[in-house]
């Protein structure tokens, strides 16, 4: 893509109202546009970088024969009354609003309710456990502290999926399972080394729960972690675990961190509010047991943001950046320059290669300076001084390596 067409703008400034520094960079790199408190549209780059991060977790939920859907976000109370979660007594997290004098509707603040509805016309017998169903799908909590960016919104696109089974011991394979599969998920998008399993309570559904915590400090929760097990307790069960539940670690470090992605076992608390119930196989009606998995797709992005920017630049992970290459071309006025940058930019978008061209009439200064808010990892100049010696400047900024090289060893090095 040609970046003089890219109709958002860098910023120097973000606005003075944000607080943190996701939004802060997010925002003035043109990722995402503020609409009001902990609501922000995603614009082309932001999109981009978005929709890999989707990308990646739907190729995981789909390994592990995870089935898609794409549920409402208005929901009826009729589900949320069975399962006694209607009322602002239960969930103060409600947005709802009349659809006439004597109806009320939500906007779904999560999704168990309604899929276990669903999921009375599909699972009658034994046969038809277990079942994993995901989505990507919007949601709208009445978020108070909506001043971390898009580390916590009111409005934010989630990804969570709910296993049903016919049995604990069939879930419990699966829970843990899915273990694995976040901690590959967090690994592709490049926080595998910073994150962490971590024993969290698990509410009105169980003992405990499992988080994904990503060490950074710009966290909102505290962590002590095991370094012999790599896992790690949350600050609200230190008290009840003062060692660490898997090997009796007592020597436990204590960090910030975010919370990118959670595990909850359900049990029977939903299959029973809303009688989804089966056969087993001797002929005796049980209730399904069901778990629930969830990540916020723009609460990774956020913190990805918070942990590989420094000052004003940002440098994403490659499988997330939102272009392979940044193309900058220094000298527009120089002819040859030109035209080496054209030929580049065409040999690159015929391999395939996702680049941003940097073509716009500017000076150097200011284009180094977007490309680093901009924040793609492999930087690419073609200027006059580069033509002239017959190769180009190539900086790896993760591998933080600066380099010249000829256009076939360039080439070389995407391979």
């Amino acid at each position: 893509m040609r970046q003089s067409l890219l109709f958002t703008k860098t910023r120097k400034e973000a606005p003075t109202d944000e607080q943190s520094k996701n939004a802060e960079l997010l925002i003035r790199g043109g990722f995402i546009h503020k609409e009001m408190a902990g609501v922000y549209s995603y614009m082309p780059l932001g999109l981009r970088v978005l929709n890999k991060v989707v990308n990646i977790i739907r190729e995981e939920m789909n390994a592990v024969d995870g089935q898609e859907v794409f549920l409402s976000a208005l929901q009826d109370k009729g589900s949320w009354e069975k399962s006694g979660r209607w009322s602002d007594e239960a969930m103060d997290i409600w947005f709802k609003t009349a659809l006439k004098a004597d109806s009320l509707l939500g906007l779904a603040p999560t999704h168990e309710e309604p899929l276990t509805a669903i999921m009375k016309d599909h699972i009658f017998s034994y046969r038809d456990l277990p079942r994993f169903v995901y989505q990507f799908q919007t949601k709208f909590r009445k978020e108070l502290r909506s001043k971390s960016g898009i580390l916590r919104g009111r409005e934010f696109l989630m990804k969570d999926l709910y296993s049903f089974c016919k049995s604990q011991e069939e879930q419990d394979n699966f829970y843990e399972r899915m273990k694995g599969v976040y901690a590959k998920i967090f690994e592709r998008a490049g926080v595998g080394e910073q994150t962490y399993i971590t024993f969290a309570s698990g509410g009105s559904f169980s003992k405990y729960s499992h988080e994904f915590q990503t060490l950074t400090s710009a966290g909102e929760d505290i962590i002590y972690i095991c370094d012999n097990c790599k896992i790690a307790v949350n600050n609200e069960l230190i008290e009840e675990l003062k060692n660490c539940p898997q090997c009796g670690n007592s020597e436990l470090r204590k960090e910030k961190a975010i919370e990118v992605g959670n595990i909850f076992p359900l049990g029977t608390r939903f299959s029973e509010a809303l009688d989804l119930s089966f056969v087993d196989i001797d002929g005796e009606k049980k209730y399904v047991v069901m778990g629930s998995y969830g990540i916020g797709p723009g609460r990774l992005i956020g913190t990805l943001v918070e942990v590989f920017s420094e000052g004003n630049a940002m440098c994403w992970p490659k499988a997330v950046a939102p272009f392979d290459v940044h193309l900058l071309l220094l000298s527009p006025d120089d002819e040859k320059a030109r035209i080496e940058a054209e030929n580049l930019y065409n040999d690159l978008k015929a391999k395939g290669i996702e680049v941003l061209y940097d073509d716009r009439e500017a000076r150097a200064g200011e284009k180094f300076a977007d490309a680093d808010l901009i924040g793609i990892p492999l930087r690419v100049v073609v200027s006059k001084k580069t033509v002239e010696e017959g190769k180009i400047e190539v900086n790896d900024r993760l591998e933080k390596q600066v380099k010249k090289v000829t256009k076939d060893e360039f080439f070389s090095m995407l391979k």
